[in-house]
C-alpha cells in the first residue's frame, strides 16, 4: 500500500496546492518539528501527498498521481469553477476520467472510479 507520494513545490505556492488537494478532498495535516518549514502534507483517507518546498521544482512531463474522487461530475465542476482546468479522456475501464493540473504544474489524474482488479478484468 503506498502511504503518501512526494510532489515538488515552491514555498510561494503552498498555499494554492492545498486549495487545489482540498477541492479533491484533502484536508492539510500538521507536519512534525523534523519536517515544518520544509514542507506540507494533505490527507484524504490515510493517502497523503507531501508537498515538498524546493526552489526549483521539478513537474514530471508524463509522471502523475491518479486520484479516485466520489462524485466525479461535480469535482469537476468545483476544479473548473475554481479556476482549475480539466480535459476529459477516454474512458478505458468505463469509467469517467479526466486530467489536471495543480497550481504547480503536476498532472493530476482524475477517476470516477479504479480500473477493475487483475482478477475480475478479462483476458
Amino acid at each position: 500500500m503506498i502511504q503518501h507520494v512526494g510532489l515538488e513545490v515552491a514555498e510561494t505556492a503552498a498555499d494554492e496546492e492545498v486549495a487545489f488537494w482540498s477541492v479533491l478532498g484533502f484536508e492539510e495535516v500538521v507536519v512534525g518539528a523534523a519536517v515544518a518549514g520544509r514542507s506540507r502534507w494533505v490527507e484524504r483517507g490515510g493517502f497523503q501527498i507531501h508537498l515538498q518546498f524546493v526552489a526549483a521544482p521539478v513537474v514530471p512531463a508524463v509522471g502523475h498521481v491518479a486520484v479516485v474522487v466520489a462524485g466525479y461530475e461535480a469535482v469537476v465542476a468545483a476544479l473548473v469553477a475554481a479556476g482549475f482546468g480539466h480535459e476529459p479522456r477516454a474512458e478505458h475501464w468505463g469509467a469517467a476520467r479526466g486530467l489536471t493540473r495543480s497550481p504547480a504544474g503536476h498532472v493530476v489524474e482524475l477517476m470516477a472510479a479504479p480500473p477493475a482488479p487483475r482478477e475480475a478484468r478479462s483476458s
